[in-house]
């Protein structure tokens, strides 16, 4: 059966009401203080991050011996690490670092969970049984010893780590906008939809997608989180940035024979991956109690 020429208006109307739907859940966002404080964090790192080069006080690489393991100062306000490097000016470069790896990793995962989640959903079958038996497979793995051996495989680097944290989040997007799919496809206007002729591609990406994506951003914020933390254990243990990359991790494990005698060096920068890690937390809690009501209580 041949595709009908498109009418217009209904399309309007939806996207109407798709707007009124994303503006009321903004007004609930706001409602919630917890995750107003937790966009508020992860802002204050988008703007360090973003604009690092301007304001760290010294370059991340000037190493000064002869202020080695300085406690916290005017003039170094985190203190110094064992080369005599600008704590501050590290931690602020890091985080450029952490949060690309969390935003490109997740996006990643994104793009090919939901990719391989909406074939398994729609069509079903043989093709829902093959993709879903390979999330099974990949979830069966404790997901940070899969990263760890996905980097073994490809080598130690901040670049084959992102691609670590992207595969092994994969399941859990694809999972999620399965079983939204098998609700959506149910619907009376997928049922019109396939009744007039419309293709299976225009279904998916003009129907069901888009009334699938709340529980992926949801999902998509919090995972921007466990990925910072699986950025900075890869990193802790080797496996991910290199010398003298200024990645939080990295920056534990190099200080951590001066735990007792410089504790500053291991503090800081812990804190700094609790408090991005919180923010992401907070927002996507309030992200999921905004976009999905039910969930509040």
């Amino acid at each position: 059966m041949a595709e009908l020429a498109p009418n217009k208006a209904p399309e309007t109307a939806i996207r109407g009401a798709r707007f009124l739907l994303w503006l009321e859940a903004w007004k609930s966002f706001k409602k919630n203080k917890l995750a107003v404080v937790g966009l508020i964090i992860v802002l204050i790192f988008v703007f360090l991050a973003v604009f690092a080069p301007v304001i760290t006080p010294e370059g991340i690489n000037e190493q000064k011996l002869a202020e080695r393991l300085q406690p916290p100062s005017s003039e170094h306000w985190l203190g110094t690490d064992d080369f005599g490097r600008d704590i501050l000016s590290r931690i602020i470069h890091g985080a450029r670092i952490s949060l690309w790896v969390g935003f490109v990793s997740v996006i990643g995962s994104i793009v090919v969970g939901c990719f391989l989640g909406i074939l398994a959903g729609y069509y079903g079958r043989w093709v829902d049984t093959l993709i879903s038996r390979f999330f099974d497979i990949m979830l069966a793995f404790p997901s940070m010893l899969l990263a760890i051996a996905i980097v073994a495989v490809l080598g130690p680097s901040l670049r084959n780590a992102l691609i670590a944290i992207a595969i092994i989040n994969v399941p859990n997007f694809g999972r999620l906008i399965r079983s939204k799919v098998l609700s959506i496809k149910q619907e009376e206007y997928i049922t019109a939809a396939k009744a007039i002729g419309m293709r299976d591609r225009r279904i998916l990406f003009h129907h069901i997608l888009p009334n699938s994506m709340a529980p992926i951003i949801v999902q998509g914020t919090l995972a921007i989180a466990t990925a910072i933390i699986e950025a900075a254990a890869l990193g802790f243990l080797g496996l991910g940035a290199e010398p003298p990359t200024p990645e939080w991790g990295k920056m534990l494990a190099d200080s951590k024979d001066y735990l007792v005698q410089a504790p500053w060096t291991m503090f800081f920068p812990g804190i700094a991956i609790m408090l991005t890690v919180l923010g992401f937390n907070l927002m996507g809690d309030g992200l999921r109690d905004a976009l999905d009501p039910r969930m509040k209580n």
